[in-house]
């Protein structure tokens, strides 16, 4: 929920409904709500390629590091082209492929042999930063993933690179 919390810090919001396909996750957010916003966000647990939300009901639909995990892809964009209002907006934000020319091999670098490698010292856990790591280096770029978008129904498409293209903001 933390983007549910930027959101309404900043004013851009006056309800959020926050889903996640994740209980643990959820259950994890719900504890970071200041007590002042809890009338303001509701919770539910949902697949992105399946909201429990009317047809053309919100004015925002949002997922942040997590676009690359749903699979296919297009189910999930016509999902929120379903829910969204005319006029409504898509964000996600999610990491980039590294392909810039900044980055390049440094990164895949750092995706292949370093981050597993730390992730395994800090978590314990063999496969969770493994699975990161492959799911980072299978992604599309950020113009193929434009034009799913596209494909889906979204008419005006853009990406905005963030440190230097290691993340993007579509």
């Amino acid at each position: 929920l933390d983007v549910t919390l930027e959101l309404l810090r900043q004013g851009r919001a006056r309800e959020v409904l926050a889903t996640d396909i994740s209980a643990a996750m959820l259950q994890r957010g719900r504890r970071k709500i200041p007590a002042a916003w809890r009338d303001r966000v509701r919770t539910a647990l949902a697949d992105a390629r399946a909201l429990p939300l009317p047809d053309h009901s919100v004015d925002g639909v949002t997922i942040a590091f997590g676009i690359r995990n749903i699979l296919p892809r297009k189910d999930a964009f016509a999902e929120a082209v379903r829910v969204l209002t005319p006029g409504g907006r898509l964000c996600v934000l999610e990491f980039g492929t590294g392909d810039e020319r900044i980055w390049g091999g440094l990164y895949r670098f750092y995706l292949r042999h370093v981050l597993p490698g730390v992730g395994r010292l800090i978590s314990k856990d063999n496969k969770a930063y493994l699975y990161l790591s492959e799911t980072i280096q299978a992604f599309p770029p950020a113009r193929q993933l434009a034009a799913e978008m596209r494909a889906a129904g979204f008419e005006r498409v853009y990406h905005l690179p963030l440190l230097s293209g290691i993340v993007q903001l579509y």
